[in-house]
C-alpha cells in the first residue's frame, strides 16, 4: 500500500484517538483537534527543520507525536522527496516521546510506529512494510522508563513530586513520572538537546476520600513538567495545563510569579468554559495552552477561546495583574482603571478573614457542636444548619462573635455559566455567632447599617466582577478580594453609584452587566441566627453536620 493510499484512507476513517479523548479515564488524553490547536501557535518554519529534535515528555496515546509527524512529512518533503526516507528519518532522529505508563508506551508506540514492537518484527502484511520503521529496541524512540519516588526522611511523601507514601503503597501505578524525577532523558539520551518540547502533562496526583471527593492530599504536577521543559532550554515549548495557576492552585505562587514574569511567554490562549475542551473531565477553572520562545521577549498575545473558536485576542503585559495573570483582556483594563483611582481607602482584601475564621478546628465538618443550646454556648452557623459550641472552643477571633458582621460562603461554583453569580449569598448576622469554615467572614461592624450597607456592596455587579477576575476555582480566599476597593459603608452604594465613581465607560458598564447575574443578600439584622439556616428555611438541611464535604485543598494561603 502507498503512503499516499494510506492518507487517503485515513481521512474516510474515524479517529480512533478522538474516541480515546471522550473516555473517562485516570489520564487525560487530548482530543486530535486541540493538539491541532496547539501546534498552530509554532512557527511554520520548525515544519522544515530536518535537524530539529521533538519531545512529548508526557506521552499517552501518542497523538501530539502522530500530528508532529503528519506535519513533518507535507515540511520536509522539499528537504527529503522520497516519503520512506523521509519518514525513517522523522521517526528514527526528530520525534521523541516519554510514555506515562507502560499501557500508554504500547498505545503510543502503536499509533507512531503502526505497532507496539518497534522492531517491527510483529508486522507480517508485506504491503506494510514501507510504513513501518524497524528500531533495534521495542520501544523505539518512546520508552517507559520505570522510576522510583525519593521519599523523604519520616517517608511521607515524595520528595520531587510531594506524593504522598500512602498514595505510593496503596496503587497499582506508582505515578512516579520519569520526565520530572530524572530518569528521562535516559542516560543514551543526556547529550541530546531538544528544539521543541511539546504536550499534556499528568495534572495532579493525590488520592480521594473514598467517595469520590477530592482531599487536601491532592497536589499539581503540571507545574514541575512545565518548569522542567523549560529548563532544559529548547527553542521552543508548547504544553496545555489546567488554568488554575493564573489566579490560585495549592503550591504554585512560585510557579505563578515565574510564569508572569517570564517575558519569553509568547503565546497564552486560555480556554475557560467546563468541557470544552476535555469533554469526560471536570477541570475546574478551565486549562489553556501556551508557546514558550526562547528567542522571544515582549509582552504576551493572549486569547480566549470558546466551543474550539477564538473570540478576543490581545497583546500584553501579563505582569500588570497585581500577582495574577488576568484571563479577561476586556477586564484587564476595567481593573486597572479602578485599581488608579485615588477614591479607593484600600483593598477589601485587607477586610476579609483568612479561610479558617475562628481558628483550624473549626472546620466545614466540625464534630464538636451541639444541636440544641447550652448554658453559656454560642450559635455556630455551618453550610446548611445551625449548631452550638462553648465560646473557649474557638481559638483566634473571639472577639467578632460580639461584633456585627457579615459572612460570605467559601464556595461557590457557576459551572462554566455564561452568566457568573460569582459568589454565594451574603450574610448580614446581628452579633452573637460564630461561624465553621464554610464562610469568611467578609468584615466586622459596630453597627447594623454599616453592617447592611456593606452585605450589599458584596452582592453588587461591580464587586462580583472584580473578584471574578482573580477566582479560579469554585473556592474564596481573602486574596480574591484584592481588586475591590474598601470604601466607606456609612452609605449604601449601589451598581449605579459605583460605575459613576470609578468613571466607567458604557461600554465598560454594558459588559459587567452582561457578564454577572443579579444578587441578594440574607438580612439577620435582629438575631446571630440566620432563619435561612433553621428548621423550614430555604438553606436547611437535617442531619448530621459532618454529612458536609470539605473544601478542595487548592487555597493558595
Amino acid at each position: 500500500m502507498s503512503e499516499a493510499a494510506v492518507i487517503a484512507a485515513e481521512k474516510h476513517v474515524p479517529d480512533v484517538l478522538e474516541t480515546l479523548a471522550q473516555l473517562p479515564n485516570d489520564d487525560v488524553y487530548t482530543p486530535p483537534k486541540v493538539v491541532g490547536a496547539m501546534l498552530d501557535v509554532l512557527p511554520d518554519h520548525v515544519w522544515s527543520e530536518p535537524d530539529y529534535r521533538w519531545l512529548d515528555p508526557a506521552t499517552k496515546s501518542g497523538i501530539f507525536l502522530r500530528e508532529v509527524f503528519r506535519r513533518l512529512m507535507v515540511g520536509l518533503a522539499p528537504w527529503q522527496p522520497d516519503g520512506v526516507k523521509r519518514r525513517e528519518h522523522i521517526l528514527k532522529n526528530m520525534i521523541f516521546g516519554s510514555a506515562t505508563t507502560q499501557l500508554n508506551g504500547e498505545i503510543a508506540r502503536r499509533t507512531l510506529y503502526q505497532t507496539r514492537d518497534a522492531t517491527g518484527l510483529q508486522v507480517k502484511d508485506p504491503s506494510l512494510e514501507d510504513l513501518v520503521v524497524h528500531f533495534d529496541e521495542p520501544h523505539g524512540n518512546v520508552p517507559y522508563v520505570e522510576t522510583e519516588h525519593t521519599l523523604d526522611k519520616k517517608e511521607r511523601f515524595c520528595t520531587v513530586c510531594r506524593a504522598p507514601a500512602t498514595l505510593i503503597r496503596e496503587r497499582r501505578e506508582s505515578f512516579a513520572y520519569s520526565f520530572i524525577h530524572g530518569t528521562y532523558p535516559t542516560k543514551e539520551l543526556a547529550a541530546m538537546k531538544f528544539d521543541v518540547i511539546v504536550g499534556n502533562p499528568p495534572y495532579q496526583i493525590g488520592m480521594d476520600d473514598g467517595k469520590g471527593n477530592r482531599t487536601a492530599n491532592i497536589t499539581p504536577l503540571y507545574n514541575l513538567f512545565v518548569e522542567k521543559a523549560i529548563a532544559m532550554n529548547p527553542k521552543y515549548v508548547v504544553m496545555i495545563t489546567p488554568s488554575r495557576w493564573f489566579a490560585g492552585g495549592k503550591g504554585l505562587n512560585e510557579f505563578r510569579d515565574k510564569m508572569i514574569a517570564d517575558r519569553r511567554l509568547r503565546v497564552l490562549v486560555d480556554n475557560p468554559k467546563l468541557y470544552d475542551v476535555f469533554p469526560m473531565a471536570k477541570i475546574e477553572g478551565g486549562v489553556s495552552y501556551f508557546l514558550w520562545d526562547r528567542e522571544y521577549l515582549g509582552d504576551c498575545e493572549f486569547s480566549t477561546r470558546i466551543g474550539g473558536n477564538v473570540r478576543d485576542t490581545r497583546t500584553r503585559d501579563l505582569r500588570l495583574g497585581r500577582g495574577v495573570l488576568l484571563r479577561d483582556n476586556f477586564a484587564a483594563g476595567i481593573v486597572q482603571k479602578i485599581a488608579s483611582d485615588p477614591f479607593s481607602k484600600g483593598s477589601l482584601a485587607d477586610l476579609v478573614s483568612a479561610s479558617d475564621p475562628f481558628g483550624q478546628s473549626i472546620k466545614t465538618n466540625f464534630k464538636g457542636a451541639s444541636d440544641s443550646p447550652f448554658e453559656g454556648s454560642i450559635p455556630l452557623v455551618f453550610a446548611t444548619k445551625v449548631g452550638h459550641i462553648d465560646p473557649d472552643m474557638l481559638e483566634r477571633n473571639r472577639a467578632w462573635v460580639e461584633r456585627w458582621k457579615v459572612l460570605i460562603p467559601m464556595a461557590f461554583g457557576d459551572s462554566g455559566a455564561e452568566n457568573f453569580s460569582v459568589t454565594g449569598e451574603p450574610i448580614a448576622l446581628a452579633p452573637g455567632s460564630a461561624c465553621t469554615q464554610s464562610y469568611l467572614v467578609a468584615g466586622t461592624f459596630d453597627n447594623s447599617q454599616e453592617t447592611q450597607n456593606y452585605a450589599y456592596y458584596l452582592t453588587t455587579k461591580f464587586v462580583r466582577f472584580l473578584v471574578l477576575q482573580r477566582k479560579i476555582s469554585q473556592h474564596l480566599t481573602n486574596a480574591r478580594f484584592t481588586f475591590v476597593p474598601l470604601l466607606d459603608m456609612s452609605r449604601r452604594w449601589t451598581d449605579s453609584d459605583l460605575y459613576q465613581q470609578f468613571r466607567l465607560s458604557d461600554e465598560e458598564v454594558e459588559y459587567i452587566e452582561r457578564m454577572i447575574a443579579s444578587r441578594e443578600p440574607i438580612l439577620s439584622l435582629d438575631s446571630p441566627i440566620p432563619a435561612t439556616h433553621l428548621p423550614g428555611g430555604r438553606k436547611y438541611r437535617p442531619g448530621d453536620v459532618s454529612d458536609e464535604v470539605e473544601p478542595e485543598g487548592d487555597v493558595d494561603e
